[in-house]
């Protein structure tokens, strides 16, 4: 198998890139019209926008635009940092969605909404 590609649908593709530059602390490898990545390890995060998707899925389901603000998907990272990640998101424009805490499934993690209502966490695992 070749590389894992996840896509967000984005309103705004120059208005998400600079969200997730500034919050991932990274340039995307990626970036022309219709689709931005950015490399994570083991995988890479895309940007698309919504208008790009409908052109591709034609009439068949609902108009993406429709879902925007919508949590449709959710980006959890796990990284060494996660206030520092999840003070950069909310800098960046994010919404808080819940503080960094320990949770249910050992992780600390914290949530938040990217500017197109995607969930995004920043999570380390516990140390016990």
């Amino acid at each position: 198998m070749g590389e894992t590609l996840f896509v967000l649908y984005v309103r705004d593709q120059a208005a998400a890139t600079r969200f997730y530059a500034s919050v991932l602390e990274a340039e995307p490898v990626l970036d022309v019209p219709g689709m931005t990545q950015f490399a994570l390890p083991g995988c890479l995060l895309g940007l698309m926008p919504e208008d790009g998707i409908k052109r591709i899925l034609g009439s068949r389901l609902p108009d993406p635009v429709r879902g925007t603000g919508i949590p449709r998907a959710e980006v959890y990272l796990v990284v060494d940092d996660p206030a520092g990640h999840y003070a950069r998101a909310l800098a960046a424009g994010a919404t808080g969605v819940s503080p960094l805490l320990r949770r249910d499934w050992g992780d600390d993690a914290a949530y938040s909404m990217d500017p197109d209502g995607h969930v995004l966490a920043f999570a380390r695992k516990s140390n016990g």
